[in-house]
């Protein structure tokens, strides 16, 4: 895919199921960004994990729960809410007793 081809503006329909969806997959779909749509039964967890030398945004699109954030602690998160997370931070989501659905954006930080 060639650069030009990679800064092509497209539109992305979300599945409802309820398992994973990939929706844009880094290079060379993209020039770095990835992102997918997460739906987590409830109590569910997504696993702890770093964002490394990423940053991270997650839009909750359904349900609630709550964000585990190295340095923020428990963060309450659901419908409507959006969540940043910065480089090199570990975290986890933990949906509440009706499920989570959300959205979640990764790219390399800026120097």
């Amino acid at each position: 895919m060639t650069e030009e081809e990679r800064r092509t503006a497209m539109t992305i329909a979300l599945s409802d199921a309820l398992e994973y969806q990939p929706l844009l997959q880094g290079a060379p779909q993209t020039c770095g960004m990835r992102a997918g749509r997460v739906a987590l039964a409830p109590s569910e967890r997504c696993g702890q994990h770093s964002t490394n030398a990423h940053e991270e945004t997650l839009v909750f699109l359904s349900g609630s729960g709550v964000a585990h954030v190295e340095g923020a602690g428990a963060l309450p998160v659901g419908e409507g809410v959006v969540a940043y997370i910065p480089p090199h931070t570990k975290h986890d989501i933990e949906a509440g007793p009706e499920g989570l659905r959300y959205v979640y954006v990764v790219s390399p930080a800026g120097g």
